[in-house]
């Protein structure tokens, strides 16, 4: 690549909607060659994502309906950070919530970027494993089924596209890397 890439200009920003899950904000910003343009910003807190691993080596997967695709998605549990909460935490208190189970030992084990064009959501993946029966309750808008997968079976799913949730090929790349 030619050159360094500059950063663009800031000038100002504004408010264009404030929802429950996330703000937009419309950025005023001049290009490197001097234009004015104006980017449509989602603005959220971030989130995690949880891979559960049991001893048998599978994932507990939760299906849920998403209103957005009009479908039944197979996922990873996830969930989105409260103001201020540890990304741990948030892990923590996901996994127990979606999956009905806990775990003992809970690694970060990467970050990605959701949608660096207009989103300033950034997910962390968790590994949790040790895991062990504690429910919490789930939340008001959540009707979630779990189903364990064997990790192999998991990622032939993938890779034959039954899997099609960004977030959860992303956590069996990440997995993938780990277990191999």
């Amino acid at each position: 690549m030619a050159g360094k890439i500059k950063k663009f200009i800031h000038k100002k920003s504004e408010t264009a909607f404030q929802g429950r899950a996330f703000k937009l904000r419309l950025d005023y910003l001049q290009t490197p060659d001097g234009r004015d343009v104006v980017y449509e910003i989602i603005e959220h807190p971030g989130a995690v994502t949880i891979i559960p691993l049991d001893e048998e080596h599978r994932i507990l997967f939760i299906k849920q309906y998403r209103p957005a695709t009009g479908d039944v998605l197979l996922e990873l549990p996830a969930g989105t950070l409260n103001a201020g909460e540890d990304p741990r935490a948030c892990a923590e208190r996901e996994v127990r919530e979606e999956t009905g189970m806990a775990a003992r030992q809970i690694e970060k084990i990467g970050e990605l970027w959701l949608a660096p064009g207009y989103s300033t959501e950034k997910l962390r993946f968790f590994l949790a494993t040790g895991l062990y029966e504690s429910p919490l309750e789930q939340d008001d808008d959540e009707f979630i089924e779990v189903e364990r997968i064997p990790y192999l079976d998991a990622l032939e799913m993938a890779t034959r596209g039954e899997i099609v949730d960004g977030k959860s090929l992303a956590g069996l790349l990440l997995l993938r890397g780990i277990l191999g």
